[in-house]
C-alpha cells in the first residue's frame, strides 16, 4: 500500500485532474441521488469509495476528503492525523518521527501539491478538524449535497 501511496503523490497532477472530471458527473448525479435517497446510497458508494480510495491513496474513510487540497497525500495516514501542515517533529530528511520507515505525509503532499494546478495554494486552505460522526462515510456522497445545498 505505501509504495502505490507514493505512486499516487508522483502522478498527483493527473489524478487530481480525474477527479475535478469525476466530480462533475457526481454533480450531475445529484437529480437521481435524490430520488433514490442519499441514505440509501450511502453503504454501497461508501464500500466503492474505500475499495478504490484505499488502494490509491491508502483512504481511512474519514468523510471529509482533503486529497485535492493536499498534494493527493491523504493527512489521515499522519500518525498524529495532522490535517493542517506536518508536526515540529519531521526529520531532517524527510521522514515522520513517530515512524521513522515513512516518508512524512506532509512532505510527500508537498511534492504533489507542487505538479498540480493551485496544489501549493490549495495546501493554504486551513482544513477543519475531522468530525468523528462522518467516519466510514462517503465523501464523494458529502462533495455533491454540500455542492448541490443538500447538506
Amino acid at each position: 500500500m505505501y509504495s502505490v501511496r507514493l505512486w499516487s503523490v508522483r502522478h498527483s497532477r493527473g489524478l487530481n485532474a480525474f477527479y475535478k472530471g469525476f466530480e462533475s458527473v457526481l454533480l450531475r448525479l445529484h437529480p437521481l441521488f435524490k430520488a433514490v435517497g442519499y441514505d440509501r446510497l450511502e453503504r454501497p458508494v461508501a464500500a466503492v469509495e474505500r475499495s478504490v480510495k484505499g488502494l490509491l491513496f491508502d483512504c481511512q474513510m474519514c468523510g471529509q476528503c482533503a486529497l485535492s487540497s493536499t498534494g493527493m497525500s491523504c493527512p489521515m495516514n499522519c500518525p498524529k492525523t495532522l490535517r493542517n501542515g506536518p508536526c515540529g517533529g519531521v526529520r531532517a530528511n524527510g521522514m515522520c518521527e513517530v515512524k521513522p520507515e515513512m516518508r512524512c505525509v506532509w512532505v510527500e503532499g508537498f511534492k504533489g501539491a507542487e505538479r498540480m494546478p493551485g496544489g501549493v495554494e490549495a495546501m493554504q486552505v486551513v482544513q477543519f478538524a475531522v468530525d468523528q460522526r462522518l467516519k466510514g462515510k462517503s465523501s464523494w456522497l458529502k462533495v455533491v449535497r454540500d455542492k448541490s445545498g443538500e447538506a
